[in-house]
Parts: structure tokens; sequence; C-alpha cells
């Protein structure tokens, strides 16, 4: 292995070492606490009219339940740092976890709209009361899904790493993980700075995770079409060829899903991630046809 890739693998194990991954956990864990404080405050001194925040998404400043919004959006930070310490394994690993991230990113929002029902007798007739029950069963068939997802991904046993082939594409996914997390560190620094501007200047803003997470899907769909392109070097299975890309398709599927509004965004979701179920059941058949008879 050449200089270009030890580097890279020496930046990979620096900075996804165990040591990293504590610190950066204690300190989203840190500033969600505090963020969670900060925004029950705020809530508390919009109600006691002591501040006013006319533009500022009324939904999330109107009940305490709304305050949850924010150490959830922290919390999904390090989700995605860990995705990119995932990216390196299996593809099927680094899929599941993007399921992960997509089913908290559901319950936050879930956790946004259960203050604005409508508790009226008629509560029925609310839109918004229906998208809410929609959100509550898709959620569910969404957790059902991932866990299906997660038992069928253990079928195949595990292949040692000793091919020098194989050891090269590892390493190759590595260097795509580490340029993703620089490139995704500036993405994040960037929404941020953007969202505090616009906040300072009252200006009509958009939530800052749907700033971030828009980015980080489109971003990751393009990091999975380049391992796939890598892919080709090391392997010539169809199998696993269509697999990746199936597993693609999903991810641009829930991206998608970011840019919907209503019900559609939950049918988006769990078409997706469906998709991906019945793509990794087929695999499974095809490579281990005596564990999938059933299938």
């Amino acid at each position: 292995m050449n200089s270009f890739y030890l580097t890279f693998e020496k930046i990979f194990a620096s900075v996804f070492a165990v040591r990293i991954q504590k610190l950066i956990e204690k300190i989203i864990l840190i500033l969600a606490s505090l963020g969670f404080i900060i925004h029950l405050g705020i809530i508390f001194l919009k109600s006691q009219g002591i501040v006013l925040l006319p533009s500022l998404h009324p939904e999330l400043f109107n009940d305490p339940i709304s305050a949850i919004y924010t150490p959830f959006s922290l919390i999904l930070v390090y989700e995605i740092y860990l995705l990119l310490f995932y990216l390196p394994r299996s593809f099927t690993s680094c899929v599941s976890k993007q399921f992960e991230i997509i089913s908290l990113i559901v319950i936050r929002e879930i956790f946004r709209d259960i203050p604005q029902m409508d508790l009226a007798d008629n509560w029925m007739n609310s839109s918004h009361n229906l998208e809410l029950v929609v959100d509550l069963i898709g959620f569910l068939v969404l957790f059902l899904l991932i866990f299906l997802f997660n038992r069928s991904k253990q079928i195949l046993p595990k292949k040692p790493v000793v091919e020098s082939r194989l050891v090269r594409f590892i390493t190759s996914k590595k260097i795509v993980s580490v340029i993703l997390f620089g490139v995704l560190g500036v993405m994040l620094l960037s929404s941020l700075g953007d969202w505090i501007i616009k906040l300072i200047s009252q200006k009509s803003i958009v939530t800052i995770g749907g700033l971030f997470f828009n980015q980080f899907f489109t971003l990751l769909i393009l990091a999975d079409v380049v391992i796939l392109l890598i892919s080709f070097r090391y392997t010539e299975e169809y199998s696993k060829l269509i697999r990746n890309t199936g597993f693609i398709i999903a991810t641009i599927l829930i991206r998608l899903s970011f840019s919907a509004e209503g019900y559609l965004t939950m049918v988006l979701i769990l078409t997706g991630v469906l998709f991906a179920y019945l793509i990794l059941q087929i695999f499974n058949a095809i490579e281990n046809p005596k564990a999938n008879s059933s299938f």
C-alpha cells in the first residue's frame, strides 16, 4: 500500500478513534442539554411577552414540548459523524445507519408537530391532525422496516478482510469518508453561519435542520455513487452491483422526501426503505439460497 493510502488510513484512524468518538459524544450531549434549556427559556420568555419572535417559526416556540427539537437536531449531527465512521464498512451497514438517521429526523418532526394538534371535538377534520396520525403510523412502519432490514443483513456470514483487493477497496472508502468529513464540517459551519445571520437580521428562515440535512443527503448520494464506481474496480459480481445501486436509489428517495410536503414525505421515506429491504432480501436469496429458501 503506497504512502497516499497510508496517509488517509492514519487520518481516518485519528478522526474516528474511540477516544475522539467519546469526546464528541460528550460534547454533543452537553450542547444538547444546553440547547434544550435555552430553547425552554426562549419559550418561557415569549409566553411572558418579554421576547417577540414574529418571523421565527412560531411552531417551535409555542409549547415546551417543541424544545425537544433542539437536542434532537444536535444528536443527529453526532449520528452523521458515526455514519461516516460506518461508511468504509459494508454498503449495507452504511445504509442501515442512514435509515436510523432518517427515523430520528421523523421523530424530531413529530415532537414539533404534536403541540400544534387541534383538540376540538371535530379534530379528525383538521388536516394537521390527520397528517400527524399518518406520520405516527408511518414511523411505526419505518421502525419495523429498519428492524427487518437489520435482521436481514445478518443472514450472510461476515468474510474476513484478507485479500489485498478488498483491503484496498476499504481504504478507498476511508478516503471518501475523510473527504466527506471535511466537506460536511464546512457545510455545517456555513449553514450555521447563514442561519445566525438571518436570525439576527430577523429575516424569514428555514430551520437549521432543513438547511443542513438537505445538503447532507445530497452529498451522501454523490459519495455513494463514487463508492459504487470504485467498487467496479474490485468486484464484477452482478448481485453486489445491483444491490449497491438499489441502495443508492433508496437514498435518493429519502433525499426527495425533504423537498416533499404533506403525506408524500412519509410515502417517499417508506418507499425508499422498503425498496432497500426488498433489494437486500433478493441479494441474500442469490448469495445464500439455503438460508433464504422461504423467500
